[in-house]
């Protein structure tokens, strides 16, 4: 298997229809995308609040990366194999940000050591979960900023999207033009004060090119679950174009009538959300694999 290191010096800051690939590299590689962390690598002690913050350097992510033989019409599968955090990260209060954003008087910065599989917010001790926040592909038109999720991955904040587990992601461009960044060393479910602890980090990736595999949006398969991800103006509009794809997925690889799969999907399925404070909201609708049987194309 070709391996390939992707330096954190090849940054960009939106996904662009008509970007350019820093690398092209053939299916089946293994990479390790360089990254920076959400902030730019901007705050470095307590002291640093985001009124010092240069907003055109938040959310970079690493790329992109072309794969060749990827077209319109197929995916490419990301398996992630390991994610490497630095040292420390960055977690921070920003006044008007986040779902009690308006309860925020003053900004507040905390840099939070990361060792071992901790993370130590003050008094407190986490368990160290590495995911990552933004990956993406070149969208079918336009230009979507970085901190902004959709169709083509983006900042999805979804914290299943971590080791272990494998992404699936639309090609909309030939090659497909894959990047990623804002590693959080933590987050839960919502990303409610809208960072996570912010690290710069090391992704260890294999990337295959799935041809006539047509996704509409970002599919997650991790070893217990299939997830279909979704972001819209609110999260009733996300949930329904999430739960809308598993439906369609589970009638078009179990052969079941649509009333049937949705029944299924009611019984079976959960709603989660992955994050509440980007410009579009993003949720996943997730099955249970032990549902699916040995006939699905995933």
């Amino acid at each position: 298997m070709s391996q390939y290191a992707v330096s954190k010096e090849n940054l960009i800051y939106s996904f662009d229809a008509h970007m350019n690939p820093i690398l092209t590299v053939p299916s089946g590689s293994s990479l390790t995308f360089h990254t920076v962390d959400a902030l730019g690598g901007q705050i470095k002690q307590d002291a640093d609040t985001v009124d010092a913050l240069d907003f055109s350097k938040v959310n970079p992510a690493t790329g992109p990366v072309a794969v060749e033989g990827a077209e319109p019409g197929g995916a490419l599968r990301i398996d992630i194999l390991d994610i490497e955090t630095d040292s420390y990260g960055v977690i921070l209060a920003v006044p008007g940000l986040g779902v009690l954003g308006n309860a925020v008087q003053f900004p507040g910065t905390k840099v939070v050591p990361v060792g071992g599989d901790r993370v130590f917010f003050d008094s407190f001790s986490l368990k160290k979960q590495p995911m990552i926040g933004v990956i993406g592909t070149a969208p079918a038109s336009g230009s979507i900023a970085c901190g902004t999720p959709g169709d083509h991955g983006g900042n999805m904040d979804t914290r299943d999207i971590r080791a272990g587990h494998s992404l699936y992601l639309p090609v909309f461009q030939p090659g497909g033009q894959l990047a990623m960044g804002d590693v959080h060393a933590a987050m839960g479910d919502g990303e409610v004060c809208g960072t996570g602890v912010e690290c710069g980090a090391k992704i260890h990736c294999s990337v295959h090119h799935i041809p006539s595999f047509p996704i509409r949006r970002p599919l997650l398969v991790t070893p217990t679950e299939i997830q279909i991800i979704a972001s819209a103006e609110t999260v009733e509009a996300a949930a329904k174009l999430a739960v809308e794809d598993l439906v369609e997925h589970l009638v078009l690889t179990h052969a079941l009538a649509f009333n049937d799969a949705y029944m299924l999907a009611s019984l079976a399925a959960d709603v989660r959300i992955s994050q509440l404070v980007d410009p579009l909201l993003t949720v996943r609708a997730c099955l249970d694999r032990r549902y699916l049987d040995s006939g699905t194309s995933i």
